[in-house]
């Protein structure tokens, strides 16, 4: 490991423990920085309720200063309850489409964080994903706390404890065998990332916006590794929140997801064009295997801050 990567992990990562609720309202009060949470979900019926609640509860209702300012669920065209069951738990609901209707809007998860920042207004934006089971505030409190704390700090990734059903830390397929190796390999000022690819993480509106958005499953590393460019491995850090509970996806959806990271690395790599932005893969029919060839996706949103609505918006 670099001895700068050595030096970040000692003085870049923390745990959510470190910076007590209080103190965190304090230094939000004295500094007037206001923070938007932001779930991105797509039939999340079973879970988006609960962990709204919680941030409400624990983190909104009852503190002499909310440390949430506003709570956003962005439904991606959910076919169950989702919108139903986040507004009812009292989250703002808007419908990815609805958000900048003159471009029309890409399947994907990078997609929808990109909207979101047309739909929210904090100083701080904080993403969390809509399928995490036994949630707790500290998933959010944790990774807000080190803006609010730390002036140089920007760019703030959740990391925890990923079991695979009883197997300890057995989670995160994809980082272990797709992103930690390309990272390693290709930026290794980011190597101390525990959670590359985790879906928590907390960024100043300042910095999001100036970066390109991915908008299928590239763009947690897109993000990582264009904030490193942007601002600075000092400007990056993660948080301690202990473990993450979340619905695991089969190996065919974890190989589509391995392929629009790659894809994603490879962009920033070359700013070439993959020769062939698809991949197949093989499932067992009555008569054989069926190949069954997927788009990896190849689509890039751009800085928000190039979009005319939102400069139009922020200038007025």
């Amino acid at each position: 490991m670099l001895e700068e990567v050595e030096r970040w992990l000692a003085d870049r990562s923390w745990s959510a423990a470190d910076r007590p609720l209080d103190q965190l309202l304090d230094r939000k009060r004295a500094a007037g920085t206001t923070v938007s949470v932001v779930l991105p979900a797509l039939d999340e019926e079973a879970t988006v309720g609960a962990i709204v609640e919680v941030i409400r509860r624990e983190l909104v209702e009852g503190l002499p200063v909310p440390l949430v300012d506003e709570l956003v669920v962005i439904d991606s065209g959910s076919s169950d309850a989702t919108a139903e069951v986040a507004a009812k738990a009292g989250a703002h609901v808007v419908h990815r489409d609805d958000i900048l209707p003159r471009i029309p809007a890409l399947p994907g998860k990078g997609e929808v964080l990109w909207r979101s920042l047309l739909a929210t207004t904090g100083d701080v934006v904080c993403f969390v994903d809509a399928d995490l089971r036994d949630f707790s505030a500290a998933f959010v409190s944790g990774i807000v706390g080190p803006l609010l704390t730390e002036p140089d700090v920007q760019f703030v990734k959740a990391m925890y404890d990923r079991p695979l059903g009883d197997a300890p830390g057995q989670g995160g397929r994809v980082t272990e065998l797709v992103a930690r190796p390309l990272l390693n390999l290709h930026w290794p000022q980011l190597a101390g990332f525990v959670q590359p690819l985790g879906g928590e993480y907390a960024v100043r509106r300042s910095l999001l916006e100036r970066l390109p958005f991915p908008v299928g499953y590239g763009v947690e590393l897109g993000l990582l590794v264009d904030a490193l460019h942007t601002v600075g491995l000092d400007a990056l850090a993660q948080v301690d929140v202990g473990v993450r509970l979340h619905r695991h996806q089969d190996g065919q959806a974890l190989g589509r997801m391995a392929a629009a990271i790659y894809r994603t690395a490879q962009l920033r790599l070359s700013r070439g064009h993959l020769v062939r932005p698809e991949l197949t893969q093989f499932e067992r029919g009555p008569e054989g295997f069926v190949p069954r060839t997927y788009p990896v996706d190849t689509e890039e949103r751009p800085p928000m801050r190039e979009v005319e609505e939102y400069t139009r918006r922020h200038a007025a």
